[in-house]
């Protein structure tokens, strides 16, 4: 009899096969989705959650949000360039939030490179941000979940930089802690770009997907 885990693992490898059956017809669908802990807005560790809600409201829909029991997380369902986007924040303590990603992608069919996961990152300086596509999760536990639950790291990620601690604090009280004032009236910009980014990016792998299925209709026979 096949573990917990393995069956797992078993049902969600066949819902992806099944991702590269439906995108040939109705196009690929994506989720960006904020880690952090849920109901602690305004902490560093959670600046990806704050990341997805300023996309919500780039996009006019932050009253759209709806809880999803069974995912575990809250959900806002959107299109952004023509292409289906989930936007998501766990409802969870960071540790685990690779459970609802895990939940999200067997529901919509989502494979783990279709996936954009926003989070604090402590080797950057505040003010950093930047793409990363694939590679390790560098201590990272929110992201270290998503790739056990995922059993993959093809995610693209959004790394916010936090910086690490000053005068002795232990890693666990600055990302838990809040922005102290100079550091909260950089965060407008800070989140803006890292809503530029996941947005830019977001175009321009629809158009480079819109770029190939028109080349496919006109030669149905090119490889």
């Amino acid at each position: 009899m096949l573990s917990s885990m393995s069956l797992y693992a078993s049902i969600l490898a066949r819902c992806l096969s099944k991702t590269s059956i439906e995108s040939h017809h109705g196009g690929q669908r994506l989720m960006v989705v904020g880690l952090g802990n849920h109901g602690m807005a305004g902490t560093r560790h959670s600046i990806g959650m704050a990341v997805v809600n300023l996309l919500a409201r780039k996009l006019n829909i932050a009253d759209q949000w709806k809880t999803d029991k069974k995912i575990g997380a809250d959900l806002i369902h959107t299109q952004i360039c023509g292409t289906q986007v989930v936007l998501m924040k766990p409802c969870q303590l960071m540790n685990v939030n690779g459970t609802s990603v895990a939940n999200a992608a067997v529901k919509f069919f989502l494979k783990p490179e279709n996936i954009y996961l926003l989070h604090d990152e402590l080797d950057k300086p505040l003010g950093k941000v930047s793409l990363k596509f694939g590679g390790s999760a560098r201590g990272h536990k929110g992201v270290r979940s998503c790739f056990a639950c995922l059993r993959s790291d093809t995610m693209t990620r959004l790394l916010v930089g936090i910086g690490r601690p000053a005068n002795h604090c232990s890693v666990e009280w600055h990302v838990l802690g809040h922005f102290t004032k100079t550091e909260q009236a950089l965060l407008p910009d800070i989140l803006e770009q890292g809503v530029d980014l996941v947005l830019s990016h977001i175009k321009q792998r629809t158009e480079s997907d819109i770029s190939i299925r028109t080349a496919t209709k006109q030669n149905p026979y090119k490889s």
